[in-house]
């Protein structure tokens, strides 16, 4: 029996070392759990374009929307673990959703062999014109003196944004009001109006914005300054301990075999540092990471603690 057993498990691991070898020999889908349009569906396509010239196989982009993305992440998690189906999604599918939803239908643990960190941008704090702060030291004071009015929008409960703001009240000490909208989409006109007086927001969203003065910026969510926004504070120089930037991550149902992973991998790690690949992303102030699959892996797990806090300390709901 013993004898039965190791010659299976070589059979396994023969068949298994056959097909990364021959990995890929049809076209892999990529799918992003969002609709198109957006940060993460610019990386995405650009991805897949890349991989496609690299990997002599098509990368097709899928975008299947729905439940904060949680579609799309249940339908991968479910897929054949053979290297044709990976999602790229962002911090809320990966750390926020377990926190928001008490019937997830993945567990971003268990569910996903991890590829790579990709990718990470900051919220960017906003401000309408009308406001009369031009630093965040003096919004804070102003959100002191007017305890309750300051309005603050965000893309929807339990959203990035709106857990940047309830972040900004307990480290600046401040009560604002959250006015939460469906989508990104829907809360700039009422921002650019003056309707509400503040927001977090990606700068693919604003840029066009606030270099006409519409809207003003007074800081990034990331615990550094943006490179590519250099000229705007992190809010964590005035408030130490405010680190919220949005990633994104690319996973492989669980069970992938692990030369599979390491190809993907390599063909993304080679992506990421081509000149025009990271200027078609930078634009939108996106920062190429990279690394070894561990290091998203090691990620998911610190950051599920982290944001299960800020989730339960702002007694966010999904709508």
């Amino acid at each position: 029996m013993k004898r039965l057993g190791l010659a299976l498990a070589l059979v396994v691991a023969a068949l298994g070392t056959a097909q990364a070898q021959s990995y890929p020999n049809r076209p892999i889908r990529l799918f992003i759990p969002f609709a198109a349009g957006g940060a993460v569906d610019t990386i995405g396509r650009a991805l897949g374009q890349k991989l496609t010239e690299q990997m002599g196989q098509p990368v097709i982009v899928e975008n299947r929307a729905g439940a904060g993305g949680n579609l799309g992440m249940e339908f991968v998690a479910r897929a054949a673990p053979d290297g044709y189906t990976i999602a790229l999604a962002l911090t809320a599918q990966y750390v926020v959703n377990p926190a928001l939803y008490p019937k997830l239908p993945y567990d971003p643990v268990k569910d996903y062999a991890p590829i790579m960190l990709v990718a990470r941008n900051p919220y960017v704090l906003i401000v309408h014109p009308s406001v009369p702060a031009k630093t965040l030291k003096e919004l804070l004071a102003l959100a002191k003196a007017r305890a309750g009015q300051l309005t603050f929008s965000s893309s929807g409960n339990g959203s990035g944004a709106h857990l940047s703001g309830e972040m900004l009240k307990t480290l600046g000490k401040v009560n604002m009001l959250h006015i939460p909208y469906k989508g990104a989409g829907a809360l700039l006109p009422d921002l650019i109006a003056g309707q509400v007086h503040l927001s977090f927001v990606t700068w693919s969203s604003v840029g066009p914005h606030v270099k006409s003065g519409r809207l003003r910026a007074l800081g990034v969510t990331t615990v550094k300054r943006s490179p590519a926004l250099p000229e705007l504070p992190a809010i964590a120089e005035t408030l130490p301990g405010y680190d919220l930037p949005v990633w994104y991550g690319i996973v492989a149902p669980a069970g992938t075999p692990r030369e599979i992973i390491t190809r993907l991998n390599g063909e993304i790690q080679r992506v990421i540092t081509l000149p025009d690949f990271r200027q078609r992303i930078e634009v939108d102030a996106v920062e190429p990471i990279g690394g070894a699959p561990e290091v998203l892996g090691d990620y998911i797990k610190t950051e599920l603690v982290k944001w299960a806090k800020i989730v339960k300390d702002s007694g966010a709901k999904v709508d």
